[in-house]
């Protein structure tokens, strides 16, 4: 069974809601079709019923079960509430003027949703940047105990290959204790797919083979992780090489029970993560499915602005999931 059918059969007629709040996109309406017809997720489109009509009548979307939400129609009595709510979770960080206007703000009211058990989880980024799907994530639904940062990473696929590739999307830097954050996030997200996960943390390096702050950077994250999960098998530094391959791995870190044989990779900086999972797509022709946000109380996906009908139906598949 492929990947997406394995996700498909888990959370099909589990009634799991996700909220979109771009929903006259042509992608986001007619992935919302499917997951509807499919019996995937219980779409919530969010948008002026008139540019989701007309959206649909080009594209001869059929709009059957659909729920659509208008938020400048939305009834007084749940705009007070939701209203209410989002004044009180800022804790007078925001005036109601200001609240009054976040809700005005697509991904907002979409967070609120998720925020006040009206939905299970959201797909957003077709149209918005990330910062505005993570702002309201971060502001509102906040992170999972213990975690400091959130983080995105990349599902990897190519025939029955499947690997996890992480922080690809948020952090700019990681510092020891993120990167070791990082490092347990994807390795529950790989259980998400069935990998089982031995996670290797990546560095120009591999057991000290070269020197500086950046390889102490690895080291020092790798045995946080050991703190925070000693069941968890991870290892690292490690060059890719090593993490990988496992003649490699067994010449540089003889004894290592990850190094050559690694399902999980983390980066040591945002731009290492963003190029390694786009060779790895352009050149090594790996689908890549993301960004996954990682460490939130509730499942919120960021989609890339590039993406199409199918990407938008399998994070959506993907969020639901979370959800389960």
């Amino acid at each position: 069974m492929s990947l997406f059918n394995e996700i498909a059969a888990k959370v099909k007629g589990t009634d799991k809601t996700i909220v979109f709040p771009e929903g006259a996109d042509k992608r986001v309406l007619g992935a919302a079709v499917r997951l509807k017809k499919d019996d995937i997720v219980e779409p919530i489109l969010l948008g002026k019923q008139a540019d989701i009509d007309k959206t649909a009548a080009d594209n001869n979307f059929d709009l059957t079960g659909l729920q659509i939400i208008d938020p400048e129609n939305y009834p007084a009595e749940d705009k007070k509430a939701m209203f209410d709510a989002l004044l009180e979770r800022r804790k007078g960080k925001n005036t109601p003027e200001q609240v009054t206007e976040m809700l005005k703000d697509v991904s907002y009211f979409g967070t609120m949703l998720v925020y006040m058990g009206k939905a299970d989880g959201m797909v957003s980024g077709a149209v918005h940047s990330t910062g505005s799907t993570v702002r309201p994530a971060l502001q509102i639904v906040k992170t999972k105990p213990g975690v400091h940062r959130i983080s995105g990473a990349f599902l990897m696929q190519k025939g029955d290959q499947r690997y996890i590739f992480a922080d690809c999307a948020i952090n700019i830097e990681l510092d020891a204790p993120t990167m070791a954050e990082v490092a347990v996030q994807s390795a529950a997200t790989a259980k998400l797919f069935g990998i089982d996960p031995k996670v290797a943390l990546l560095s120009f390096s591999t057991k000290g083979s070269a020197k500086g702050d950046m390889v102490t950077k690895v080291a020092d994250a790798t045995a946080k992780v050991h703190e925070m999960e000693p069941d968890l098998p991870a290892d690292g530094e490690l060059q890719f090489d090593a993490a990988f391959v496992p003649e490699v791995g067994a010449l540089k870190a003889p004894g290592s029970k990850v190094a050559g044989h690694a399902n999980v990779f983390i980066f040591p900086s945002l731009e290492a993560g963003n190029i390694g999972y786009k060779i790895a797509q352009r050149f090594g022709g790996f689908t890549a499915v993301g960004p996954i946000l990682q460490g939130l109380n509730a499942p919120i996906a960021d989609l890339s602005r590039g993406c199409n009908e199918d990407d938008v139906y399998k994070v959506a598949m993907i969020t639901a999931a979370q959800a389960l």
